[in-house]
């Protein structure tokens, strides 16, 4: 078998490499660098000089040789690898007749536990989503942030005592409603210092959630060290990582308890289960992330059924065309022709060939190509914030 064709398909958000061979398999994998989508397109073209014409079967060979001939990486290159990774794996179960979970070990578990996000920019909105996720099955929600989810147009201040005691009591205020039927996953999107962290993180302990999630930019592993030694709840991190090097740097200095590696930016297949390996070590489990389409929910799903060290899956019901907004489906459900559903706060894991899910071949008119705008939002004092 020979590969003939690989090329870039933009739908709507999404970025997915398309792989063709001579024997009428195609495979089809996810780029996860939604800032920058495009070019992760060009990427996915360059690689296809090398690729086209070559067997898909010895993707280890073909992982390495992307990541290293040029002596460059970072997330635009590492999410077209991830992207094309996944294809290669996807056929290879095609051609073989099994899932891929079947060629990295079989089958761990048959099903795994998910969590539902929540978007909303006050919490009298959040308290109401939190119902209805509850009354639709899911018993953990992430994405959730205490911070909120205001427009990027809103000029932010709070005094450090408003920001921590609001954000605090938003926390407290979940718990009220959800009691003990929900884990609350709780996601701080980079915005805080390393003493907001320690302050904040401390003020909710006694709300018992099961991490909360980059609590400041993950591009500071010492730091994430000295919030981890200072908290008692547990730390997750990892979502912008894109080799398995930088999740060594950060697991090295014990600053996370939960991986949150990205099958679509950290090398796909293959990446992702070398951090599970990496993880697995030191007792870390993984939390893949996936705020994409149901095709990287899939990839992510494939591996969770083959580590023994997996937690919950990331199952994005929001996020639609880049705005923080709750729904009930999964981002993209109607470009595959089919989507795990959700039943009691699990999902099935896909037992069809490869990625046991395909593309649809009308999905570009579907959802035609479309590009997040730069902007963040703006701070009193005329900078910027994460959020």
């Amino acid at each position: 078998m020979k590969i003939t064709k690989i090329e870039p398909l933009h739908v709507g958000q999404f970025m997915y490499a398309r792989v063709e061979t001579d024997e009428g398999i195609t495979g089809v994998g996810e780029a996860g660098i939604w800032g920058h989508i495009r070019t992760a397109g060009t990427a996915i073209e360059r690689f296809a000089e090398y690729l086209v014409g070559k067997s898909p079967f010895p993707i280890e060979h073909h992982w390495n040789v992307m990541h290293r001939f040029s002596y460059f990486q970072g997330l635009a290159i590492n999410s077209a690898i991830s992207a094309i990774d996944i294809a290669l794996w996807d056929i290879k179960g095609q051609a073989l007749g099994v899932p891929i979970h079947e060629l990295i070990g079989g089958a761990a578990r048959t099903k795994a536990r998910i969590y539902g996000h929540i978007y909303e920019d006050t919490i009298e909105k959040v308290l109401e989503e939190c119902q209805r996720k509850m009354e639709a099955g899911f018993n953990a929600f992430g994405h959730i942030n205490p911070f909120l989810d205001e427009g990027d147009d809103q000029v932010w201040f709070k005094t450090h005592i408003r920001k921590m005691r609001d954000a605090i009591g938003n926390v407290h205020r979940m718990r009220e409603v959800v009691g003990d039927r929900v884990d609350l996953l709780v996601e701080l999107h980079r915005r805080l210092t390393v003493p907001e962290a320690i302050t904040f993180t401390n003020g909710i302990e006694d709300a018992l959630p099961m991490f909360v999630e980059d609590p400041m930019r993950p591009d500071g592993p010492d730091a994430m060290a000295r919030i981890a030694e200072k908290i008692r709840v547990p730390i997750a991190t990892g979502e912008r990582f894109c080799t398995i090097h930088e999740f060594e740097t950060i697991l090295a200095r014990n600053a996370c308890e939960f991986a949150r590696v990205d099958v679509c930016t950290c090398g796909g297949i293959t990446g992702m289960k070398k951090v599970a390996a990496m993880a697995e070590a030191r007792h870390v489990q993984v939390v893949p992330h996936n705020p994409l389409s149901p095709i990287g929910l899939a990839a992510c799903l494939q591996v969770a059924a083959a580590i023994p060290n997996f937690a919950i899956q990331e199952y994005a019901t929001g996020f639609e065309a880049g705005t923080f907004t709750s729904t009930m489906k999964h981002l993209g459900h109607d470009v595959v022709d089919a989507v795990p559903e959700p039943k009691d706060g699990f999902v099935e894991i896909p037992r069809g060939p490869g990625l046991g899910m395909s593309l649809l071949p009308d999905a570009q008119k579907i959802r035609p190509p479309l590009v997040k705008p730069i902007a963040m939002r703006p701070h009193l004092d005329g900078f910027v914030i994460d959020q």
